[in-house]
């Protein structure tokens, strides 16, 4: 067992630290959060740690991980090693790494899948750095994948910035595959010919090609609310389907079905599209095709 410090208690975090102490982990935690912390500020987590000392961070991505780096960066002692699993832009985690390097501190980046679900279910694992540091925290990474053989939970993708970079990647697929299940619930409810679309759907879970998690989800939102009408059509994106995409541009890879469900996550929020205004004119003037008026 082994001894760990976790900044960041949210939704993901907390689980975390519950899964890790199910086993027999130490973990103590820190949150500003003073309702789910175990210590007072990152340097208090960092008093109660061992040297030599991994720390996880799980804040949001960006300047709060930053920041978070640089404290840790201050606090932290030659030898002991950081892991970002945060949902962080992988270009973001050289900069980390340097930083941390110049103090003689390791830098992994973990990209995590699992969701509010990785507390019983496990989490899907993507690590980037040096090998020695990967072999170190083993013993968590073992503990917070899901059960099974290790290589089906768990991969250690290549160098610094590799895990974030498969996370994404992941992401960016995960768009296409919730796009594909959500026009195919608007074809069926289209469909005067289906009577029951909850009861196709939910009869896809076993034996067919598009069985997969996210189709389980999406038969247990159905079951809560057949029609999905409790919910608004608006969807926002978290920035790696957006970064998935400027890597296919950067990389000459064709991506239309990640282009195609982000640029749908766009139209969800839009309550009056000036482009389909202007489609609606443009039909008009040259077709003479009927248009609906502004407030009618």
């Amino acid at each position: 067992m082994v001894q760990l410090g976790l900044v960041g208690l949210g939704k993901m975090g907390f689980n975390m630290r519950e899964r890790l102490r199910a086993a027999g982990h130490e973990v103590v935690g820190y949150d500003r959060n003073p309702a789910v912390t175990d210590s007072e500020s990152l340097a208090d987590l960092v008093s109660k740690l061992d040297a030599p000392r991994i720390v996880w961070i799980m804040v949001p991505a960006g300047d709060p991980t930053r920041q978070t780096v640089v404290e840790l960066s201050q606090a932290l002692s030659e030898g002991d090693l950081v892991i970002d699993g945060g949902n962080s832009k992988f270009t973001d985690d050289k900069l980390n790494a340097d930083l941390l390097a110049a103090k003689g501190i390791g830098y992994l980046d973990c990209g995590v899948s699992g969701g509010v679900w990785g507390k019983d279910n496990g989490y899907g694992l993507m690590v980037g750095g040096a090998g020695s540091d990967v072999a170190r925290a083993m013993p968590i990474f073992d503990t917070l994948r899901p059960e099974g053989p290790r290589e089906e939970g768990f991969s250690h993708a290549g160098e610094v910035g590799a895990g974030h970079y498969a996370k994404m990647i992941h992401n960016g697929i995960e768009y296409g595959i919730m796009q594909a299940y959500a026009e195919g619930f608007e074809l069926l409810e289209a469909a005067h010919v289906v009577k029951d679309v909850p009861a196709v759907i939910k009869g896809w879970q076993r034996g067919t090609v598009v069985r997969s998690w996210l189709l389980d989800l999406l038969v247990r939102a159905l079951e809560e609310d057949p029609e999905l009408d409790d919910l608004e059509g608006y969807v926002e994106d978290s920035g790696e389907g957006r970064w998935t995409l400027e890597e296919a541009v950067n990389n000459a890879v064709p991506a239309p079905v990640l282009s195609a469900a982000l640029f749908a996550r766009f139209s969800s929020r839009q309550k009056d599209s000036a482009a389909m205004r202007a489609v609606a004119a443009l039909r008009n003037q040259f077709g003479g095709h009927a248009v609906k008026k502004a407030g009618s």
